[in-house]
């Protein structure tokens, strides 16, 4: 018995989900607790994983098909981030989020696959989520963001986008601040309730998927064929198997894949009362992206609530200590409050963190792997749209069949490998530092 793969990083309670937390109580999880055996496995409850096992469950309806999760679906990575479903470029290593026109084209070809894949799956089970197709604004509050702006409007106007300028007044009616002097509108982008989403899609699996929480896959061996899932309670024996861990696939050391998981962070107010709600103005839901991708996210939800997201930290553990989450709800709240000096008084009432899987050169991992597992991992700052699309995909591909998309992801560049640890840890985090210190006045 040789062994194939062994997991040594899991999600962690980093902080307290508020996506999560205003849910009602999810149902109780089912467990690994004894063997099985499945035609598939795919290892992974997030976006990616979701949508691979509901994939080869439409293709392959006579196949068996586990979705194992090391968490509660909806708790960790998938239902952590601010909820946007971006359509178009945005490649958060460049001070633009463009790259070049190909380029660009077909980041929207392969992210509205994603996204039309999920939004078809909401509609047709009427997944609660509050699922918008409201477009999303990217905002600035100086020069330098306007150029940067002007810079990507460029972009989209030579792959023939649409976006609309709004000036200082009138994203302003929007926010309800007077903090940004303008602002680029575009209008493809879907947000959502992410915790509410992944719950839905996973309630929704076809009747061949069988879905396991808080059972995390501890190694895998190989045994005449067959892989061997083993946990802490139980194994599973599989014909086949698909990873979608994401960030918990990141490897250092002798043999790095150069996945780099970058911790990002976020807090929600509290519900705001009728009289903050009156002095706060603007519209009832926006979201919103700031010139500078280091700056800060902001969305005001329709349960009259505000979610910020800034901050980044490298964190190879796939840990945050305490002091990470005090630390980033102090830069949560100071940019809060220079945005919104009318809502004094309306408490940060969450506070997370959660990992980015990003590479170097926007390079991911899709295919087979010399082992045998199919592997679809690395969405760099898209994980909805992007992790949608390659979990769709690496069924099909799995499947065998063959199409343009498929094509696309099979050639796109792979994580360009990473120096070694503590080396690569110096690296990511300056990096980091001064890509932050430069945003300046968007965070």
């Amino acid at each position: 018995m040789t062994s194939k793969l062994e997991f040594v990083r899991f999600p962690a309670p980093d902080g307290v989900n508020g996506w999560w937390e205003s849910l009602p109580p999810a149902p109780p999880a089912q467990t690994v607790s004894s063997e099985r055996s499945y035609d598939w496995v795919v290892i992974g409850g997030g976006i990616t994983g979701l949508c691979a096992a509901r994939r080869l469950a439409e293709l392959a309806p006579d196949a068996s098909i586990a979705l194992v999760e090391a968490d509660r679906i909806g708790r960790t990575t998938a239902g952590r981030n601010s909820g946007f479903f971006v359509d178009l470029p945005h490649d958060i290593s460049s001070e633009s989020y463009s790259r070049s026109v190909e380029a660009d084209k077909a980041d929207v070809r392969l992210q509205r696959h994603g996204i039309d894949y999920v939004r078809s799956a909401v509609r047709q089970h009427g997944i609660e989520c509050d699922w918008r197709d409201d477009g999303k604004f990217h905002a600035s509050v100086n020069k330098k963001g306007h150029t940067a702006l002007a810079h990507f409007a460029d972009g989209l106007s030579r792959i023939d986008e649409p976006f609309e300028w709004l000036d200082e007044a009138a994203i302003g009616k929007v926010t309800g601040t007077s903090f940004y002097e303008g602002a680029l509108f575009t209008p493809g982008c879907s947000t959502v309730q992410p915790a509410a989403l992944m719950r839905g899609l996973a309630a929704t699996l076809p009747s061949n998927v069988k879905v396991f929480e808080l059972s995390a896959v501890r190694k895998i061996d190989q045994r005449g064929g067959v892989n061997v899932l083993e946990f802490a309670a139980g194994r599973i024996l599989a014909k086949q198997v698909v990873l979608c861990t994401n960030a918990y696939g990141a490897t250092f050391g002798g043999h790095p894949n150069g996945l780099l998981p970058v911790y990002t962070f976020a807090s929600m107010t509290r519900v705001m009362n009728q009289d903050e709600i009156r002095r706060l103005g603007g519209t009832r839901s926006w979201a919103l992206i700031p010139a500078d991708p280091m700056g800060s996210t902001v969305r005001r939800l329709g349960t009259d609530r505000i979610c910020v997201r800034n901050h980044f930290a490298f964190r190879p553990s796939l840990e945050v200590s305490e002091s990470d989450l005090a630390n980033a709800k102090r830069l949560h709240q100071r940019s809060f409050d220079r945005r919104f000096p009318m809502l004094k008084g309306v408490e940060l009432e969450y506070t997370w963190g959660g990992p980015l899987c990003l590479s170097a050169n926007n390079g991911a991992l899709f295919g087979r792997r010399d082992d045998g597992v199919y592997e679809a991992m690395g969405c760099n700052g898209l994980g909805l749209s992007r992790g949608s699309a390659a979990g769709k995909l690496i069924a099909e591909y799995a499947l065998g069949e063959s199409n343009d998309l498929v094509r696309q992801l099979l050639n796109q560049p792979h994580p360009r490998s990473l120096p070694v640890r503590p080396i690569a840890d110096i690296a990511v985090s300056a990096a980091i530092w001064v890509k932050e210190f430069t945003a300046g006045a968007e965070l």
